[in-house]
């Protein structure tokens, strides 16, 4: 009787080796961060009504929010600084928006007003909509401790959206679109 040859198994795998578990634990573990430093982020948010809000933008132009809410349409406040890596991201999509809806945008603790007019045109931008924060004071009011910070306040003055952090512009889009 002819013997078969035996057959080498493989030694047991420890299941933290399966490619599948490291790989999900390391998006949960992510996730988790995520999640801890969003909370902080967000702050103490303002919800509900929107702020009396009639800013000078660094042009000298007004603008009102209330007046820009009885257009029938949503606003978006875009709340933001120059020394933001996250806001340089963001702020092609914000210009975009601007071209379809009311935006007012806001550039906390950023330098004077001819800083902020030599970084909008540096930048493609439009100085019209830019407000200067100097002291934070607008980003106090709103409640968001990081940038940047973007509020949709809906034409009945209701700030319907919130989001501190990055978004994309098909995001911001989409959520001016449900404010209608």
């Amino acid at each position: 009787m002819k013997k078969s040859p035996s057959k080498i198994s493989p030694p047991p795998s420890s299941l933290l080796q399966k490619k599948w578990i490291k790989n999900s634990l390391t998006v949960l573990v992510f996730l988790a961060i995520y999640l801890i430093l969003r909370s902080f982020m967000q702050g103490e948010v303002i919800h509900g009504q929107a702020p009396t809000m009639k800013v000078q933008t660094i042009t000298g132009k007004t603008l009102d929010l209330q007046a820009l809410n009885q257009q029938g349409k949503p606003v978006l406040i875009h709340i933001w600084a120059t020394w933001c890596p996250i806001c340089d991201l963001s702020k092609g999509g914000v210009e975009s928006i601007a071209k379809d809806y009311a935006v007012i945008n806001i550039a906390t603790q950023s330098g004077s007003d001819a800083e902020l007019l030599a970084f909008a045109k540096a930048n493609e931008m439009n100085p019209d909509l830019i407000v200067n924060d100097q002291q934070g004071k607008w980003m106090q009011t709103f409640g968001a401790k990081a940038v940047p910070a973007d509020f949709i306040v809906a034409p009945n003055g209701e700030i319907t959206f919130v989001e501190v952090g990055f978004t994309t512009a098909w995001g911001l889009r989409l959520r001016l679109w449900w404010a209608q």
